[in-house]
């Protein structure tokens, strides 16, 4: 897993008109780069800048710390194929839950062999698909996804995927969706097994952006008990835990603490075992930074300040309602002052900032301090690699697909 450099050019030729390369860039020189982006381009639309050497450190960070655990990078969280190329690059394997997230990453030249199908309820025209390229892993939580799978897919490795106890502080929890209960693990072992199909392992997810790490022993713990209920109904060996995903920046080392110490506890009587996780924000999140130009201004009584950017909560923005995300902005003047920020003292003013949409649930951020900006200046947003544009929409024809994307490479170091 990992390697000591990314090939950016190969990356850039597998993604191809949609990105631009930037030559490498000192590790805090993001601000200045974009600025040269915007003048050199006379740029009026959004972008983002993804920053490889950001991707590269993160997998550095996690190879240290999780070192047994093969990384299945979650496709759905930011599905940009640069994003993609660069995880492949350093060794990642990937986690799919559709034909299309399948095919982009077969796209790019990546193995099958390095997919797991990881959703527990398919279409059945997606699992031909996956049979037909070999996509050979695939989860499952239900009488009837066994069912599906034994007809167009007989061949695949199955996971089990078991309730986990939801992180009750994760953005997003997963357990009221999927998950087998613990009554139906048994009755669902025993079926795939009697209709020949080959289960080699369990899988779990404690909830997408987890606070808390608590709940992965937990459920290695549970995982560890499926294991034993297979063994006890004499089903083949099982060697495969899927540990899921809900990594962040803030609290991975606790987490993978508490995974290294449940594995221990656990599964250390499990010999050959196979472990792989499926982070998806943990790379993607602070790797892309997202840069928009202020369309219109307002101001009101008491020196309120409205602005109005080209992008929004229809837009990349979606994920303060999908991912309950808290967006933070820095202000990046080109028309009125080509040298902001002046200095730290600058009056800054209560503000609000909308998005381009005839919505008003179009709104980003208020009460939010700002200086005086004008009408074609821009606002920097940070950390919207993470189920941001991957939602985003063309409502009102503003076309999140169209945003156009820049390389940059910062050193780790």
């Amino acid at each position: 897993m990992g390697s000591n450099s990314i090939n950016i050019q190969a990356i850039l030729d597998a993604e191809g008109v949609r990105s631009k390369l930037v030559t490498p860039i000192p590790k805090d020189g993001l601000t200045d780069l974009m600025r040269s982006i915007i003048l050199k381009e006379a740029k009026e639309e959004p972008f983002y800048v993804l920053d490889l050497g950001v991707v590269m450190s993160r997998m550095e960070t996690w190879a240290h710390s999780l070192p047994m655990i093969q990384p299945f990078y979650a496709v759905k969280c930011n599905p940009h194929s640069a994003m993609i190329g660069a995880m492949a690059a350093l060794g990642a394997s990937f986690d799919c839950a559709s034909r299309a997230e399948i095919e982009s990453v077969l796209s790019l030249g990546i193995s099958p062999k390095r997919i797991a199908y990881a959703n527990p309820c398919k279409a059945e025209s997606h699992i031909r698909y996956a049979a037909s390229v070999g996509v050979d892993l695939t989860t499952f939580d239900s009488i009837d996804e066994v069912k599906k799978i034994r007809k167009w897919h007989p061949n695949t490795a199955l996971l089990l995927r078991v309730k986990a106890p939801d992180d009750e502080g994760a953005r997003c929890p997963l357990g009221a969706k999927y998950g087998a209960l613990d009554e139906e693990i048994e009755p669902l072992l025993q079926a795939a097994h009697d209709t020949g199909l080959t289960v080699s392992g369990v899988s779990f997810h404690i909830g997408s952006g987890a606070t808390e790490s608590i709940p992965y022993r937990v459920a290695i713990k549970a995982a560890k008990s499926a294991f034993e209920t297979a063994a006890r109904l004499g089903l083949p060996k099982m060697h495969v835990l899927n540990i899921g995903g809900g990594f962040t920046t803030e609290t991975f080392d606790e987490a993978a603490l508490t995974i290294k110490a449940g594995l221990v506890d656990y599964f250390s009587d499990v010999p050959d075992l196979t472990v792989i996780a499926e982070p998806g924000r943990f790379f993607a999140e602070s790797a892309f930074t997202l840069a928009t130009t202020i369309i219109g201004k307002r101001v009101r009584g008491g020196g309120l300040r409205e602005y109005f950017i080209n992008d929004g909560v229809y837009g990349s923005m979606n994920c303060i309602l999908y991912d309950h995300a808290t967006v933070t902005c820095t202000p990046l003047a080109t028309s009125s002052n080509r040298e902001y920020p002046k200095s730290e003292e600058e009056v800054r003013y209560g503000s609000t900032v909308f998005g381009p949409t005839c919505d008003a649930l179009d709104t980003i951020l208020t009460g939010y301090l700002l200086p005086e900006l004008e009408v074609n200046d821009w606002l920097v947003f940070p950390n919207m690699g993470a189920y941001t544009a991957a939602a985003g929409s063309s409502f009102n024809g503003f076309k999140t697909s169209e945003i156009l994307t820049y390389l940059a490479y910062s050193s780790p170091y």
